[in-house]
């Protein structure tokens, strides 16, 4: 089985860094993705809001990026312990 996701997004919203308990920086954020894909013959627009995580020196490197800036996330999706919810998991990104 994969789990890769890849995705253009721009930060919305980055909270303050915080520490992991084994003492790793993590930056909990939400980006936002939007476009127009033909599904079934069809357009239509595209909008979603995502709850991101980064972790290490990802955390360091995304903590300093502004508001809105677009970027090219590339990472893996996963729910947090006893939740329903999903959280992508932000391992790389480049800038679009």
């Amino acid at each position: 089985m994969e789990n890769h996701l890849v995705i253009s997004a721009f930060i919305s919203e980055a909270k303050p860094m915080r520490y992991t308990p084994a003492g790793l920086p993590a930056l909990d954020m939400r980006i936002e993705h939007v476009s127009r894909m033909t599904e079934s013959g069809q357009e239509r627009d595209v909008k979603v809001d995502i709850k991101a995580v980064a972790i290490g020196s990802v955390a360091e490197r995304l903590a300093g990026q502004e508001i809105g800036s677009q970027w090219r996330f590339t990472g893996f999706l996963a729910s947090p312990r006893s939740a329903r919810t999903v959280v992508f998991h932000v391992q790389d990104f480049q800038q679009v």
